[in-house]
């Protein structure tokens, strides 16, 4: 599959992220595993970590959006 994502870098940020964060969605939906490289699996081990240790760094969806919109 071939993708022009020239349109796409027109597109303001907000719309950016908005387009990811649809396409995080579909992936996680699909159910096909996602096979992650050695440092991107040690980058999600450690962020884990970090969340379980202190949960109340976690923000919601629309705290995130808050700040990108803001």
């Amino acid at each position: 599959m071939s993708i022009d994502i020239s349109d796409l870098r027109n597109l303001p940020i907000a719309d950016k992220l908005r387009i990811v964060e649809a396409l995080w969605d579909d992936i996680g939906a699909s159910g096909a595993p996602i096979e992650l490289q050695p440092w991107q699996f040690e980058e999600a081990t450690r962020r884990s970590a970090e969340l379980k240790a202190d949960p109340s760094i976690a923000i919601d969806r629309d705290e995130l959006w808050r700040r990108v919109d803001g």
